[in-house]
């Protein structure tokens, strides 16, 4: 599976992403459509986007050591500390066109974190300080404007006043708090934290578990609630598969990043329920269910939810020694490679597929939430762990 997984990384995302990159105005093009797979050059730039490929590019130089990934690393940065980073109001805006300019200058908390975590990996590859700072002005900006006192907000004007959360919230509601943010933020911090050791981080990451803990997790259900009002109301019966088994191995990460006994002691145990139970209800026995809303399974095999599932599935094995996960990992990198991976050149990972394996929404290849972000972090995460049969 590494041999297989590693040559996928290294001779299909990466040059992939590389192929990407806009010389001229900076940055990476952000569009590529499913049926002619063209790229739009004049497309809209997310920023998420650029986080994500910061993100990856940074750590994939640390696993493979080839100079040309910190290569893309350094002009992925540039683009994000000259064009995504709002020197006026702090923080970083949604989205931007193709040219650099403002597009969308709304602030999200999950955007805030995405770009720590880059900032972050950055730093590490880099050992470039500026970054770093960086990473610090955004933990102190979500700490002072993006929360209350009962945890993380959403969305805000660019001058941090409070908006609608639109982007963010899905399923019919519109949420005050989100599971996915609150996920997203203890990812950026855990990572801050581990390249860094600040105190103060440490002392935000055992307050998100405690939110986690009394809040997000529903141990009737072995299961995270995904969408709340301000006093955690769950607004609706939902059971996102893919972010409760991203987070039973991303809280673990965690865990062994604080390296707080009290806090493993008592969330070791949900780390595990969460992979079980996602075993238990989605897994098929070769790829993973979307989500089940209201009691009805979504079906539909989503890019990013069977990079997660390999990775949590590897986890799990490793934490309880269980074969059926690491066979449950492996079958469904089989399903990756035969199904998700589209076989046209010029071509990533489709974006989903039904049950039959067919790419009926013909979503696109390339967009601001399709990334080399799980894909890639799969990747590398199985690299590291060295995990194989």
């Amino acid at each position: 599976m590494i041999s297989e997984i590693k040559d996928q990384l290294v001779n299909g995302i990466i040059p992939f992403w590389k192929s990407l990159r806009d010389d001229e105005f900076g940055g990476y093009y952000g569009y590529m459509d499913y049926e002619t797979l063209t790229v739009d050059k004049k497309a809209v730039k997310g920023c998420i986007l650029h986080s994500r490929i910061l993100w990856f590019f940074s750590n994939a130089y640390m696993v493979l050591k080839d100079n040309t990934l910190l290569d893309e690393a350094r002009h992925a940065y540039a683009f994000v500390k000259d064009h995504c980073l709002d020197a006026e109001n702090g923080g970083i805006y949604w989205a931007l066109n193709y040219d650099g300019t403002v597009y969308d200058n709304l602030k999200h908390t999950y955007n805030q974190a995405f770009c720590i975590y880059a900032l972050s990996s950055y730093y590490d590859a880099t050992g470039d300080r500026e970054a770093l700072e960086k990473a610090y002005a955004l933990y102190h900006l979500i700490e002072s404007k993006c929360r209350d006192a009962n945890g993380y907000l959403e969305a805000f004007t660019v001058d941090f006043k409070p908006a609608d959360n639109d982007f963010l919230s899905e399923n019919g509601v519109m949420a005050d708090r989100t599971m996915n943010t609150l996920l997203h933020v203890l990812e950026a911090y855990t990572e801050l934290y581990r390249v860094d050791g600040s105190r103060d981080v440490g002392s935000s990451l055992r307050g998100i578990f405690d939110i986690f803990i009394k809040h997000i997790y529903n141990p009737e259900r072995k299961r995270q609630e995904v969408f709340f009002d301000l006093d955690y109301n769950t607004l609706i019966d939902l059971h996102s598969y893919g972010h409760d088994i991203e987070t039973s191995w991303l809280m673990d990460r965690s865990l062994e990043v604080l390296n707080d006994e009290f806090y493993k002691v008592k969330l070791a145990p949900v780390t595990k329920a969460l992979a079980e139970n996602v075993y238990d209800l989605a897994f098929d026995g070769h790829s993973l269910y979307n989500e089940c809303e209201r009691g009805v399974n979504n079906t539909l095999r989503v890019w990013w939810v069977q990079a997660e599932t390999v990775v949590g599935f590897v986890n799990a094995y490793q934490k309880t020694g269980e074969d059926k996960y690491l066979d449950a990992a492996k079958s469904c990198w089989e399903y990756i490679r035969d199904v998700i991976i589209d076989k046209r050149p010029g071509s990533e990972w489709l974006s989903e597929v039904n049950d039959n394996g067919v790419c009926i929404t013909k979503k696109p290849i390339v967009e601001p939430w399709k990334c080399p972000y799980h894909n890639g972090r799969m990747c590398l995460e199985i690299i590291k762990r060295g995990i194989d049969r």
